[in-house]
């Protein structure tokens, strides 16, 4: 069984932070048996500047260079590192001569580690203690798509409001799991968040089917969810069946499964252009396609019937974090900026 330590420091911080370590303590008790970690508190205050030398090490895959980051020699970042390692029982980095890797234990206990880091920062805030400036590196994760079109041309914006923070962005329009990617926050665009996320609505996220003008041209526009069969239908990650509802309590759906379906894309971007460039009828978030529809590169189709369940645009991050002040001012500025007035209802 390996063990956490929680050290001692001698100062009013200190005793005031005695019953957030054990808070601390008791939160991660369980998470870390599963690992095999167990946790002991030796006297009243963390030492976590192991703790933050191995989130940095790891990050950077550089001991000495997170060792400089926080004003150490190499020869007392090294020792430091392997006292963390010792404490805990497992070789959390690998060393060789010419790199540094996370070990499995490494890559395990890495999320905790930044947990243990954010729980730390969040203690001493409430006892208002800190900076009053915002620091540390987030680690956020959205779609390429949706980020392209209305994150990344913000980024120079807050990060200039926010001198103290840096921005790891992990863009992709397949899934990235929060917690085995290490990540303060996610954009997911979904019916309802997961139950172990805490959630922030960021906008509605109305999804519409559309197709070109020359698609339509050439194979005719259906009338009526029955007349999808005759089309070909493109499908965004798999195949799949969605239901529409129209009015009066007609019902239909798309269904690739069952319709003429011979391509599959998986990137946001090339399946707004495939279906720009005429290979089928698709659906798309409104967010997507507004701009193409206002210029009439794409026309709705069947615009009288919508999705059964409409999605939304969520900011997540896990229950068992703490929503930290670096978490907190992205996501009020992301609301303010974007959720506020959604510029593709506008």
């Amino acid at each position: 069984m390996r063990t956490i330590a929680f050290m001692t420091c001698s100062s009013c911080v200190g005793r005031k932070l005695f019953r957030w370590s054990n808070h601390i303590a008791s939160l991660y008790t369980n998470k870390w048996a599963v690992l095999g970690f167990s946790i002991r508190i030796l006297d009243i205050k963390m030492d976590t500047e192991g703790v933050k030398l191995f989130v940095l090490a790891a990050e950077k895959l550089n001991i000495s260079a997170a060792g400089r980051e926080l004003g150490m020699p190499p020869a007392v970042a090294s020792a430091k590192l392997a006292k963390l390692e010792k404490g805990v029982g497992a070789d959390l980095l690998k060393r060789t001569t010419r790199k540094v890797a996370l070990s499995v234990e490494g890559a395990e206990f890495l999320p905790y580690a930044r947990e243990i880091l954010a729980q730390e920062n969040a203690a001493l805030a409430a006892l208002g203690y800190g900076n009053e400036t915002v620091t540390g590196s987030l680690r956020f994760t959205a779609s390429s798509t949706f980020a392209q079109q209305f994150i990344v041309s913000l980024i120079p914006e807050f990060l200039a409001l926010h001198p103290g923070i840096s921005l790891d962005l992990r863009l992709s329009d397949m899934e990235l799991d929060l917690i085995q990617g290490s990540f303060d926050l996610a954009l997911r665009n979904a019916v309802l968040p997961e139950s172990n996320l805490h959630a922030r609505k960021l906008a509605e996220d109305k999804r519409i089917l559309c197709a070109s003008p020359d698609y339509l041209a050439t194979h005719g526009t259906p009338e009526s969810p029955d007349d999808l069969l005759n089309h070909q239908l493109i499908a965004f990650k798999s195949a799949s069946s969605i239901k529409l509802t129209g009015p009066n309590g007609k019902s239909g759906e798309f269904n690739t499964r069952v319709a003429g379906h011979r391509l599959t894309i998986d990137d946001g971007l090339s399946y707004k252009i495939a279906t720009r460039c005429g290979a089928g009828i698709a659906i798309h978030s409104l967010w997507s396609v507004h701009k193409e529809l206002a210029e009439g590169s794409l026309v709705q189709v069947l615009p009288e019937y919508r999705m059964d369940a409409e999605p939304a645009l969520w900011l997540v991050y896990p229950k068992s974090n703490v929503l930290t002040a670096k978490v907190r001012v992205f996501i009020d500025f992301l609301i303010e900026r974007i959720g506020s007035h959604p510029p593709w209802l506008n």
